[in-house]
């Protein structure tokens, strides 16, 4: 009679060791493509979202921030304005809010040089409500929740670039707010094809980031501002 080979021996040791590493490549293998397909259809998503154009009703119209020079929105914040303006003047709703805070050493808000800036267009200082907080997407929409409810409003449209859109309105959708998006269709966000899938790729990340861990990820424009 033969000898039984033990699981010790070297040759079983082998077999063992093949059949670990294959099921380690087929589990790497599973984790990219379902990790493929999670980020691929979250910019699909991003890109779709970023198409619509809802000029539905609604409480207010809100301006999300960016970037002003001594009280002078750049031109990213100045294309956000000018489509809220559009939208005020449609009727689309009787108020608009901008929102957001300063950096140290600025002398002004995003909130308060938008306000400004939509006064001087010729909308009254009455219907223009500064939410002078805010250092990210999330503390902003945040902030404008708080505002909102504080007034009894509860519906808004949401003014940013295109790409930003999917991620303000899940935002302000889990801050209890009734959200649609009316993006701009102008200014350095859409300026060119390049711009336009850094938008794409920087909304994909920071929206991922913030449905895994309900916090903000803004990066910065690389696109002249």
């Amino acid at each position: 009679m033969a000898p039984q080979r033990t699981a010790t021996e070297p040759g079983m040791q082998r077999g063992c060791g093949a059949g670990l590493l294959r099921w380690a490549r087929r589990l790497v293998v599973g984790v990219l493509l379902v990790g493929s397909v999670l980020v691929g259809g979250t910019a699909f998503r991003v890109w779709q979202v970023a198409r619509i154009d809802d000029y539905t009703k609604a409480d207010a119209i809100v301006v999300l921030g960016a970037a002003q020079y001594s009280g002078t929105p750049s031109t990213v914040f100045e294309a956000r304005l000018d489509q809220a303006y559009k939208l005020f003047r449609a009727g689309v709703a009787p108020r608009v809010i901008t929102v957001g805070g300063k950096q140290e050493g600025d002398l002004y808000t995003e909130a308060a040089s938008g306000k400004n800036y939509l006064e001087a267009r010729g909308i009254p200082a009455d219907k223009i409500l500064a939410v002078e907080t805010g250092s990210d997407t999330l503390r902003s929409i945040e902030a404008v929740a708080t505002a909102m409810h504080a007034r009894e409003m509860s519906a808004a449209v949401l003014v940013s670039d295109p790409w930003h859109s999917l991620r303000t309105r899940t935002m302000a959708r889990d801050a209890g707010l009734a959200a649609w998006t009316a993006p701009t269709r102008t200014g350095p966000a859409v300026y060119t094809r390049e711009s336009q899938a850094h938008g794409i790729l920087r909304e994909t990340g920071a929206l991922l980031w913030y449905q895994l861990t309900h916090f903000s990820a803004d990066f910065k424009y690389t696109a002249g501002q």
